[in-house]
């Protein structure tokens, strides 16, 4: 329920990497870097930030940030405030979404810097990979996730994600 730093990130939706006037070159160096790492990697998109650098980005607002779990994780486990939903799968049988990279081209520019987050950074990386494919040149997977991994115990929350790090989030 951290809402200190709250901002209306979905606002930013429209806005291109270009568009964007006084961003801090750490920024640019920050995306630079992660393209750099996934190049590296041979990733197929443009490259994974983490929890902190994608709250830096979309906070300054250099970034839109899409959470594509269920509806389900999103009423239940908690949320990102004022951020764009696309689900990557739905229903509990996670079925995927077809219309995914269709929703998503009616809520973003494909010129915009884009931050896909899900639990633990698998199917968002697996959503930038299909937005890269679809013409989103700035397709960002937030690595961890909102949940993190699981740990020995076979919980999320202890290593790493979103809420791990204590950044804005609220749950209905």
């Amino acid at each position: 329920m951290l809402d200190t730093q709250h901002r209306d990130l979905a606002s930013n939706q429209h806005l291109s990497a270009q568009d964007a006037t006084s961003q801090p070159d750490e920024l640019d160096t920050l995306l630079a870097a992660a393209r750099e790492r996934a190049r590296a990697a041979g990733l197929p998109f443009a490259g994974g930030v983490s929890p902190t650098e994608a709250w830096e980005l979309a906070s300054a607002g250099y970034a839109v940030l899409v959470d594509v779990r269920t509806n389900e994780e999103r009423k239940f486990v908690g949320h990102v405030p004022d951020t764009l939903h696309v689900a990557w799968m739905t229903g509990t049988a996670m079925t995927r979404n077809p219309r995914f990279v269709k929703e998503l081209e009616a809520k973003v520019r494909k010129d915009a810097v884009v931050l896909f987050l899900c639990r633990s950074g698998k199917r968002s990386a697996a959503a930038a990979e299909a937005a890269s494919k679809a013409g989103f040149a700035n397709a960002f997977n937030i690595l961890e996730g909102f949940e993190g991994d699981l740990d020995a115990d076979t919980r999320r929350g202890s290593l790493g994600g979103w809420r791990y790090h204590a950044l804005p989030w609220i749950q209905d």
